[in-house]
């Protein structure tokens, strides 16, 4: 799995992201993705080939290994870290849209005195707020929801965290109940429970987040009514007063790109 091309999608959100998201997307490459890409396989790669069972009947071992272990904990972690990642997209293209809708601008010419040149409005930096306040707090929502249910499957798949060190199964085509057993199993629970906590980890710093975004939501829209409140003209003067220069800047540069000396 290529997962420098996520790493490079994530990496750009993250210019957009809050101090608490920060923090998330770290702890999201380094004890996860990168334990998972250096030690996960050196734990689990010889799983199957060392899932030994006390019975030479053709077909045993592979159908117990199975019933024990429908998915390999490596895939399943994977799999959780492409879905935890994937609401991230959200906020990518939002972000890219915008951006696209400024360009458009900048070419036509309506925005040549609030930048400097494309590459600015490249290394734009976005608040936050209006829309985007809504789709990157949607997608730390999806972001629970993954990790949760991740979670419960792994605790109903397993039947715990706990790595049995024998196992008794009894499935066709075993002739009667074999023992097998597992190999490094301390190793293997040691393993299954770090990633756990760092999962548990990740969950609190996206509810710190989303607590975060909705708490200063709340505080700048009572700011704006406490405002409006006690001087109910001000906001409607401002708003003149802003239109006024924004119609003033833009009729200037207008006359930059577009006024030529009549001859």
């Amino acid at each position: 799995m290529d997962w420098g091309s996520l790493q490079a999608i994530l990496g750009g959100v993250n210019r957009h992201s809050t101090s608490i998201g920060k923090i998330w997307l770290t702890v999201l490459f380094i004890f996860r993705i990168m334990i998972l890409v250096v030690a996960a396989e050196e734990v689990w790669g010889d799983e199957q080939d060392d899932f030994v069972c006390n019975t030479l009947q053709p077909g045993c071992r592979n159908v117990c290994y199975d019933h024990f272990f429908p998915i390999s904990h490596i895939r399943l972690w994977a799999l959780q870290l492409i879905f935890v990642s994937t609401p991230a997209l959200l906020v990518a293209m939002h972000v890219a849209y915008r951006r696209h809708e400024r360009t458009k601008k900048f070419i036509k010419g309506e925005g040549k005195c609030e930048y400097k040149d494309l590459e600015e409005i490249k290394k734009q930096r976005f608040h936050i707020e209006g829309p985007l306040w809504w789709t990157y707090t949607i997608s730390i929502l999806f972001r629970l929801i993954f990790e949760a249910a991740f979670m419960y499957a792994f605790y109903h798949m397993y039947h715990g965290y706990h790595m049995p060190r024998l196992l008794k199964c009894s499935a066709w085509p075993c002739p009667n109940v074999v023992d097998c057993f597992v190999s490094r199993p301390t190793e293997k629970t040691v393993f299954t429970i770090f990633m756990i906590v760092v999962s548990a980890i990740c969950i609190l710093l996206n509810v710190t987040e989303f607590g975060y975004l909705v708490a200063k939501s709340c505080i700048r829209r009572s700011r704006r009514a406490a405002t409006t409140r006690h001087h109910p003209n001000h906001e409607n003067k401002e708003e003149s007063k802003q239109n006024e220069m924004n119609e003033l800047i833009s009729d200037s540069c207008q006359n930059t790109v577009t006024g030529f000396p009549s001859s």
